[in-house]
C-alpha cells in the first residue's frame, strides 16, 4: 500500500468524515436521554434509578476512553474507530428485544461503547493541523455533539413513525452506513503520522504526574460533564415542572444540545485567537450567574403589610428557564473547545493519553451527575436542586483555576527576581575586575 502524503485537500476530508463519525456515535451515546423518558414510564422508576439508567452509556463511555486513548497511541487511529463502530451493532440490533430493568442497564453500558469516538476521533485529527489551527480544527470535531440533537430529533420520529422496536436497528443501519463512508473516504494517517507514537509507556503516562492535567480535568468534568448530563435530564425536567408535551420537551432539549454544539466550532477559534484560559474564565463566569437563577426554587412569600397582606410568588417560568439555559449551553460550547485547545497546546505529542485522561474525567461527569441529580431531587424534594449542585461544581472549578492564576503569576515574579538578581551579582562582579 503506497504512503499516504499530506495534503490541505486530505486534512480538510479527515476533518469532514471524522466530525460526521463523531456525530453518529454521539448520537447513539446519549439515545437514552428519549428512550429513558418512556422506559422511567413503563417501569415506574424513581429519580435515582431513573438518573442511573440515564448513566449506564456514559459510565463504560468514561470508564473505557482512557485505555483506548493509550491504546491509539500504537495503532491506526482510523481502523480503532471501525473496529468501535462494528463492536456497537450488536446490541443496537438486540434493543428491541430488551424489556427489564437490569437488561437496560446492560445494554446501555454496551451502548457506551460510542463514547470512545472522541479519543479516537481527536487523536485522528490532531496531526492533520497545526498549532496555530487547533482549537478550530478540534471545535469543527467537536460539533459532533449535535449527534445528541440528531437522537432528540430522529428517535421520536422513527417512534411514532414505525414504532419503539425499531430504533435500534434503524440506528444499526446508520452505523453501518457510516462505517462504509469512513473507510473509503477519511485518509489514512500519514507515515509521520503513525510513528508519532512512542513505544515505551512510561512516556504517554508521565505527563498525567502534572497537577494540570488533572486541573483540565475538572474544567472538562463541568463543560462536558454538565453538557452531557443536562441533555439527558432535561427532558423529564420539562415534562415535570413544565408539564409540557413530550414533543416540546424533546424540542426545548433539541435546541440546548444544537446552539451549544454548532458553537463549539467558533469557540475554538476564540481560544486559538483570545488564548484557551481567557476563554474559560469568561465561560465560567457566564454559567455562574444563569445557574444563581436556575438554582432558586419556586417560592411563595406572604409580606405583612400596614393595612394588608402582600402575596409573592417567585418563579422561574419556562421562558426565562430556556433562555439561561441556552445561554449556560453556549458557553459550555466554547469551553469544551478551549480546554482541547489548552491540552493540544501544553501536550501536544501526548493527545491520546492526556487527550484520553481528560475526555475520561469529563464523561464520569455526565455518569455521575444523573445520578447526583436524582439523588439531591430525592432527599431535597425539589426540581432545582440539580441546578444547585451544579453551582457548587463551577465554583470549585473557579476556586481551582483562581488558585492556578495565583500561583502561575507567583512563580513568574519569583522568576523575574531571580533573572535580576542573577543580572546584578554579574555586573558587580565585573565591575569589581581590575582594570588591565
Amino acid at each position: 500500500m503506497p504512503a499516504v502524503q499530506y495534503t490541505q485537500q486530505l486534512a480538510g476530508r479527515a476533518l469532514i468524515f471524522a466530525s460526521a463519525m463523531f456525530a453518529a456515535n454521539f448520537s447513539v451515546w446519549t439515545l437514552y436521554a428519549v428512550l429513558g423518558v418512556e422506559i422511567r414510564g413503563q417501569l415506574d422508576l424513581s429519580a435515582t434509578e431513573y438518573g442511573v439508567l440515564l448513566a449506564a452509556p456514559i459510565l463504560s463511555g468514561a470508564l473505557l476512553r482512557f485505555p483506548v486513548g493509550l491504546l491509539v497511541e500504537y495503532f491506526s487511529a482510523k481502523k480503532l474507530i471501525l473496529l468501535q463502530m462494528l463492536l456497537l451493532l450488536p446490541v443496537l440490533f438486540l434493543l428491541p428485544f430488551i424489556d427489564s430493568y437490569g437488561a437496560h442497564l446492560l445494554a446501555g453500558l454496551w451502548l457506551g461503547i460510542s463514547g470512545v469516538s472522541f479519543v479516537l476521533g481527536i487523536r485522528y485529527i490532531s496531526p492533520w493541523f497545526e498549532r496555530g489551527r487547533q482549537g478550530t480544527a478540534m471545535g469543527i470535531f467537536g460539533a459532533g455533539n449535535a449527534g445528541a440533537a440528531i437522537t432528540l430529533a430522529l428517535a421520536p420520529a422513527i417512534q411514532n413513525w414505525f414504532g419503539r422496536e425499531w430504533i435500534g436497528p434503524a440506528y444499526g443501519a446508520g452505523i453501518i452506513l457510516m462505517m462504509v463512508l469512513f473507510e473509503f473516504f477519511a485518509p489514512e494517517e500519514t507515515r509521520y503520522m503513525r510513528s508519532r507514537g512512542k513505544p515505551d509507556l512510561r512516556s504517554h503516562l508521565k505527563p498525567l504526574t502534572q497537577i494540570r492535567v488533572w486541573r483540565y480535568g475538572l474544567y472538562y468534568y463541568f463543560v462536558f460533564g454538565s453538557f452531557l448530563a443536562l441533555l439527558l435530564w432535561l427532558p423529564n425536567y420539562y415534562l415535570s415542572v413544565y408539564q409540557v408535551s413530550t414533543p416540546v420537551a424533546m424540542a426545548l432539549t433539541l435546541l440546548f444540545v444544537a446552539l451549544s454544539s454548532s458553537l463549539r466550532a467558533l469557540g475554538g477559534w476564540f481560544a486559538d485567537r483570545y488564548g484557551a484560559r481567557t476563554v474559560n474564565w469568561s465561560v465560567f463566569w457566564t454559567c455562574l450567574v444563569c445557574l444563581f437563577f436556575l438554582s432558586y426554587p419556586p417560592t411563595s412569600m406572604t409580606i405583612h403589610g400596614v393595612e394588608r397582606d402582600v402575596h409573592l410568588n417567585i418563579e422561574v417560568g419556562i421562558e426565562l428557564f430556556t433562555l439561561l439555559l441556552l445561554v449556560i449551553g453556549i458557553a459550555q460550547g466554547f469551553g469544551r473547545a478551549s480546554v482541547y485547545k489548552a491540552l493540544h497546546d501544553n501536550f501536544p505529542a501526548h493527545m491520546g493519553s492526556v487527550g484520553g485522561t481528560v475526555a475520561t474525567i469529563g464523561a464520569l461527569g455526565g455518569f455521575t451527575l444523573p445520578v447526583l441529580f436524582g439523588i439531591a431531587q430525592d432527599l431535597v424534594g425539589i426540581h432545582s436542586a440539580a441546578f444547585m449542585l451544579l453551582y457548587g461544581v463551577l465554583a470549585i472549578c473557579m476556586l481551582v483555576m483562581y488558585l492556578a492564576i495565583k500561583r502561575e503569576n507567583y512563580m513568574q515574579r519569583l522568576q523575574y527576581a531571580q533573572q535580576n538578581n542573577f543580572l546584578l551579582e554579574e555586573a558587580s562582579e565585573t565591575e569589581a575586575l581590575p582594570d588591565r
